[in-house]
């Protein structure tokens, strides 16, 4: 059974056969069309993205308040109601296939399920979203914070002030296009950023998926996708994290293509390098943080594959696709290239927030600055070894898997390189913090640290499984003393075993989304603690913020938290976003008046 093995898509493996069923055709008269690759690969996107556009339109359908805790559970309780309707019947096909259809039934029905898994998965995020905005036409955050430096950004491309500085300019682009077509233009770019941000969350999940199906057979594709996509998502900003959940197997993708440049034409060298490279460059205009961390290590990695020993035959082509690659990706990236040139030195980081005050070494989870009660005393909760625990031990594990079975692989290379990285410059940075008074985002390396262990992991796995199946099959054709082997392994129990899995994969993906949702149902207000003088805030304040504001018919959102149709209204004054001017000092947030000192080194500003 291949739904095991490990190799790429496009392999030019056969694909093994069950012995005891002759070939059939696949689906009947959709044999021709189906039994083309790129028609199934085109399903599978097909099926993805339907998948999580439906699933958040049904959850419109969830009618409560999202502002009292009643309303929420039972809005959470509708949405898992919801994915059992939908996810059910899905999966029993699934089941039914493994067990009584053919091989290549099985397959296809295989690809479009896992396809199906991963489209749900975030799509339940994105309806979770649609709940706790239920009323109002806002979306998360309102227009304080990040939204609104969005929708100041947006309305400034508006009006013809250009590229926000040296912030990426793709998020700000569709918000200010999305307002201009449906929203008037200046002024609707809050109404316009709910819709914006609930595309993006939901399409989060088969991004992920469709990416390293380039590499992966479905099952592994989506045993990294659906965690890590739910995990890092972030549906006030979810732009920034699809490119890092993306990047990484298309690095791992273009590189694998680097090595076999030469065996392809020159026309199809040129072609695929100018494709990864406007890829690339739209993953950069779209954020380009990541690109930061990951460059330093790919870049060395890449010259590692560069075959300088096999002579100007193997090296030329693998030189132009290089070349095809980095110009074309600069020619697309080039306005935020020469914004970075021009303004990257004056553009310092100072501002301060729980994750900056934890240990730098902790790379297992994530605190905000709406870290609700959470200090760097009481949090991240010590694991029983060292501080660690058994969740980080079961990453490293998988970690030494991959490293030690498939250190060959591109994709455990390239993961690895970009996890090398990115702990180097974590460091780097984090090390001149107090000198430099700079935190230049060294904090949100947790997320592309963290999502290379999870890589890694999955990869070992999948080693392992690979290695475990290879030695069961030889055990099998062995036998013992001539008579029928202890040990069996047949295509059609490998094939149940892996739908067991995604069933597995598909309950874990309902539970997780909807852990995720519940951080970001609204919290009716801030709460003081006279413990620290400071007002604490958790997630749930950007959806609040969403229900105190003006709906665009000029009426207060359904479910006013005043109750009095005293909501606020738009602020006009958000027309172009411009930087503060850079004092010199770090800005502490999560931090007391009185403690300032102790954390930030430095006397309270007020």
């Amino acid at each position: 059974m291949t739904d095991l093995a490990t190799s790429p898509v496009g392999d030019s493996e056969a694909e093994p056969q069950r012995p005891e069923r002759a070939a059939e055709p696949l689906l009947g008269r959709m044999d021709g069309l189906l039994a083309r690759p790129w028609a199934v690969r085109s399903a599978e996107a097909l099926v993805s993205i339907v998948a999580a556009f439906a699933f958040a339109l049904l959850c419109t359908r969830i009618n409560v308040n999202p502002l009292n805790r009643v309303g929420q559970v039972s809005g959470l309780a509708m949405l898992q109601k919801y994915a059992a309707i939908v996810g059910l019947p899905i999966l029993a096909v699934l089941l039914y296939t493994a067990y009584r259809g053919s091989l290549a039934r099985y397959q296809l029905v295989q690809r479009l399920v896992c396809a199906a898994v991963a489209g749900l998965a975030t799509g339940a995020v994105a309806g979770g979203i649609v709940v706790a905005l239920n009323g109002t036409q806002w979306g998360l955050g309102g227009q304080e914070g990040d939204p609104g430096n969005l929708i100041g950004m947006a309305n400034g491309m508006l009006t013809g002030h250009g590229l926000p500085g040296v912030y990426p300019p793709g998020f700000p682009a569709v918000l200010a296009l999305w307002s201009k077509l449906f929203y008037g233009g200046v002024g609707g770019g809050g109404y316009a950023l709910k819709d914006v941000q609930l595309i993006c969350t939901a399409l989060v999940g088969p991004m992920a998926y469709l990416s390293w199906r380039l590499l992966l057979r479905p099952f592994w594709a989506l045993l990294i996708a659906v965690p890590s996509a739910i995990l890092f998502l972030d549906p006030i900003r979810p732009y920034s994290h699809v490119t890092m959940l993306v990047m990484v197997p298309m690095l791992a993708a273009a590189l694998r293509e680097l090595r076999r440049a030469h065996r392809l034409s020159t026309r199809s060298t040129v072609l695929r390098g100018v494709g990864f490279g406007v890829s690339f460059g739209l993953m950069f205009l779209w954020y380009s943080g990541w690109f930061v961390w990951a460059a330093p290590g790919v870049f060395v990695l890449a010259l590692f594959l560069v075959p300088w020993r096999k002579g100007a035959a193997r090296i030329k082509p693998v030189l132009l696709f290089l070349a095809a690659t980095l110009i074309s990706a600069g020619v697309v990236g080039a306005p935020l290239l020469y914004q970075l040139v021009r303004l990257g030195a004056e553009a310092k980081d100072r501002y301060a927030y729980l994750s900056v005050y934890l240990d730098p070494a902790y790379v297992m989870g994530w605190a905000s600055d709406r870290a609700g009660d959470l200090n760097y005393h009481d949090f991240p909760w010590r694991g029983e070894l060292a501080g660690q625990s058994a969740y980080t031990l079961m990453l490293l594990a998988g970690v030494a898997l991959a490293l030690g079975l498939g250190l060959r692989s591109i994709v455990v290379r390239t993961t690895a390189a970009t996890l090398v990285s990115a702990w180097l410059l974590r460091f780097y940075f984090a090390s001149q913090l107090a000198h430099a008074k700079a935190v230049q985002l060294f904090p949100r390396t947790t997320w592309i640290i963290l999502y290379a262990l999870m890589i890694l992991a999955v990869l070992g796995l999948m080693f392992a499984v690979q290695r475990g199946t290879a030695w069961l099959r030889t055990v099998q054709r062995v036998g013992t003393d001539g008579g029928p082997a202890p040990l069996t392994l047949r295509p059609a129990v490998t094939g149940r075993l892996v739908a067991g899995a995604v069933c597995a994969v598909a309950l874990f993906g309902t539970m997780a989304a909807s852990w995720s949702v519940d951080r970001y149902m609204p919290t009716t207000d801030s709460r003081y603690l006279p413990s620290t003088g400071s007002q604490q805030v958790d997630m749930g304040i950007d959806a609040w913020r969403a229900h105190i504001l003006v709906n665009r018919n000029g009426k207060c959102p359904k479910f006013d938290p005043a109750g009095q149709n005293d909501c606020a209204k738009v602020n006009m004054n958000l027309r172009e976003y411009n930087n503060e001017p850079d004092k010199g000092r770090l800005w502490c947030a999560n931090v007391s008046g009185e403690d300032w000192a102790t954390v930030c080194g430095t006397k309270r500003p007020w």
